[in-house]
């Protein structure tokens, strides 16, 4: 677990992700690339200051990956219309030419007022896919980054970057978006009026089997519980459930494990998928529910998802809001 923290990634010089491309694509020289960049290994803490104050029950906390967040300050609107004290995001670009350059997750938790987390997921070495390209002005990245964040209107305590456990399956010569990096998960310890709760951000694998989420999910249930033993958990993101299994999220052996270790899964009603067209994926080949909460510890009295299609019907994202209420601790 990553715990060191910074106000600014230290970014590799064009010259050194253009020559991150060429080196030979083996798991081991992925792993070194990967240990030798701070940028991977640290946490960026920004966001509003100010007085430390606990949560109240009830309080709402809203789930959304935002597919690179080409629009931040319509996203920031959706978000502030759940009145969410807690977001936990996925996709998110930084210094990326596809986004302008920009720094959405800054930009979001600025309209919003909150204190953010943000690990980088992928350092990508490239403009993305052909889609994505032709959002691009410039012809390069400025840094590259791509990741998590979690964001509140409270103080994060003890932030966290957990690289889940992954084959670098986006590390090689055949794939059009090649990245050094594998999943990962944003998190921190955040006080209520009750005390206190770990919350996390997460992303799993897209391109891997049920029992590879599987795994991803227990290690990083493993890791919360070695960090804060004994504190409710809640758990939030694109799990990519069903991903590349026809899109059946109950064929995704991660709901039963997590349930034997405790946790209750909130999905918003069980018929209703998270996932549409957008502007990048303009043509799925399915609709598939992969966004979830995992709670332990919490009462969570209700989930429902919210549409990612603004008032004129553009689609900010392609997966829909889940959003949860939680009531207080449960015993």
């Amino acid at each position: 677990m990553i715990r060191s923290t910074v106000s600014a990634f230290a970014v590799p010089s064009q010259e050194e992700r253009k020559g991150f491309i060429s080196l030979e694509k083996t798991p081991d020289i992925h792993a070194a690339t990967l240990a030798s960049l701070a940028c991977m290994n640290t946490v960026r803490i920004g966001g509003a200051t100010g007085e430390v104050q606990p949560l109240s029950f009830p309080f709402t906390v809203a789930a959304w990956n935002m597919e690179r967040c080409l629009f931040p300050l319509e996203s920031a609107t959706k978000l502030k219309a759940t009145k969410a004290s807690l977001i936990l995001l996925s996709e998110m670009d930084e210094g990326m030419a596809r986004t302008g350059q920009s720094d959405p997750t800054a930009i979001v938790a600025g309209e919003l007022g909150m204190n953010y987390a943000y690990g980088v997921e992928f350092l990508e070495l490239s403009l993305g896919s052909e889609i994505e390209r032709s959002f691009c002005k410039d012809d390069f990245n400025e840094k590259g980054f791509h990741g998590n964040a979690l964001m509140a209107s409270v103080a994060l305590k003890d932030a966290f970057l957990f690289r889940l456990p992954g084959e670098a399956k986006w590390f090689n010569d055949s794939n059009e978006q090649p990245r050094i990096g594998d999943r990962c998960a944003v998190g921190a310890i955040v006080e209520t009026e009750a005390g206190p709760f770990v919350a996390v951000s997460v992303h799993l694998e897209s391109v891997a089997t049920a029992a590879y989420r599987e795994r991803q999910m227990a290690a990083l249930i493993d890791a919360v519980e070695g960090f804060a033993p004994g504190f409710p958990i809640l758990i939030g993101g694109d799990l990519n459930t069903g991903n590349h299994t026809g899109g059946d999220f109950s064929t995704d052996t991660l709901f039963a494990m997590a349930e034997g270790r405790g946790f209750e899964c909130h999905g918003g009603p069980l018929d209703q998928t998270s996932t549409r067209p957008s502007l990048i994926t303009r043509f799925p080949d399915r609709t598939m529910k992969l966004d979830w909460f995992l709670s332990r510890g919490l009462k969570i009295s209700e989930s429902h998802l919210v549409s990612s299609l603004n008032e004129e019907g553009k689609p900010l994202s392609d997966h829909d809001m889940i959003v949860c209420t939680i009531e207080g601790f449960s015993t």
